[in-house]
């Protein structure tokens, strides 16, 4: 039972860094004030509810690290558009 709830606790972990970092690169890139801190919110949320958006915001920044805003725009849409507007 300790090892199944702490799998879920490191799952919400990664999640929100995923999330965070997510939302501050959309900030940095398209939107100076664009607010991060609603962002990652909705998106912590939707990770916690749904594997699927999980899976698209850790595909999502996957894809976004260790691209410029430009490089991220053009090959990362299929991954982050549902993950940040």
């Amino acid at each position: 039972m300790v090892a199944v709830s702490a799998c879920a606790v490191v799952q919400k972990v990664e999640a929100a860094i995923d999330c965070n970092g997510i939302c501050e690169r959309y900030a940095s890139c398209f939107d100076k004030s664009y607010d991060v801190s609603a962002c990652a919110s909705r998106c912590r949320a939707s990770a916690s509810e749904r594997p699927d958006f999980r899976r698209k915001a850790d595909l999502c920044h996957a894809c976004i690290t260790e691209r410029s805003c430009v490089a991220a725009t053009f090959a990362c849409v299929t991954e982050c558009v549902a993950v940040v507007p």
